[in-house]
């Protein structure tokens, strides 16, 4: 059996890779070399899964012209989403949402077909197969950055017609656009909130006693704000 607890510079790098990893959108080119590109892939794989179903599939985009037809997608609905957004569209317009065509991989993560056929910890929460495959994505980013590349998940498209572009059977479904690959440098914060879009809620205001609004013993008085 393995030791209860990391040394303390073992936990001090898990928590670097925590709070450094960002969702970026700038990337310098160049490539991954393969058996860098194994152990992040091994990394997501690692992940914990509901049932030990084990959701993810993952498909790395080679050909440039497929690649340059997923960037027209995410193009179109970038455009759609700026629409929805009514008084906001001009803002989002000026955001850097991808990097599709600039980061050295393109990886596309979708949920396997068959996944109805597993039931442990899913007959009430159906969507535990998208949980999993997150914890997934999020092994691949924090293995990334610890590998000192970047990565962005890229979530704007047409499920349908992504489904179809990368040939995939009846039942999978695609969640995500993976760009990965050696950047000029990482965000000091996260790229939103940079620009302005977001902040970070405080953690306080998130975390409630026994009963949803009542604030947690955990922080002190002036952490706490009111919830609706």
């Amino acid at each position: 059996m393995s030791t209860p607890a990391f040394t303390a510079d073992e936990a001090q790098a898990v928590h670097r890779a925590i709070r450094e990893r960002r969702d970026m959108r700038h990337f310098a080119g160049g490539e991954v070399a393969p058996e860098l590109l194994r152990r992040l892939l091994e990394a997501a794989h690692h992940a914990p899964s509901v049932g030990f179903m084990q959701p993810w599939r993952f498909i790395r985009v080679r050909d440039a012209a497929l690649r340059r037809q997923l960037h027209a997608l995410v193009e179109q609905e970038r455009v759609r989403t700026a629409q929805a957004l009514g008084e906001r569209e001009d803002a989002f317009m000026r955001l850097k949402v991808e990097g599709l065509l600039d980061a050295a991989e393109l990886i596309a993560v979708t949920l396997a077909d068959g996944r109805e056929h597993h039931v442990f910890g899913r007959r009430t929460l159906p969507q535990m197969d998208l949980a999993s495959a997150a914890c997934a994505i999020q092994n691949l980013w924090l293995a990334a950055r610890v590998e000192g590349l970047g990565m962005g998940w890229v979530s704007l498209f047409d499920p349908a017609q992504v489904a179809s572009l990368l040939g995939l059977p009846a039942g999978a479904e695609p969640i995500a656009l993976l760009c990965l690959g050696p950047v000029h440098g990482f965000y000091d914060e996260p790229m939103l909130q940079r620009e302005r879009w977001a902040q970070r809620a405080p953690l306080a205001s998130l975390v409630f006693d026994d009963r949803w609004g009542t604030a947690s013993a955990l922080f002190d008085a002036s952490e706490k704000k009111e919830t609706p």
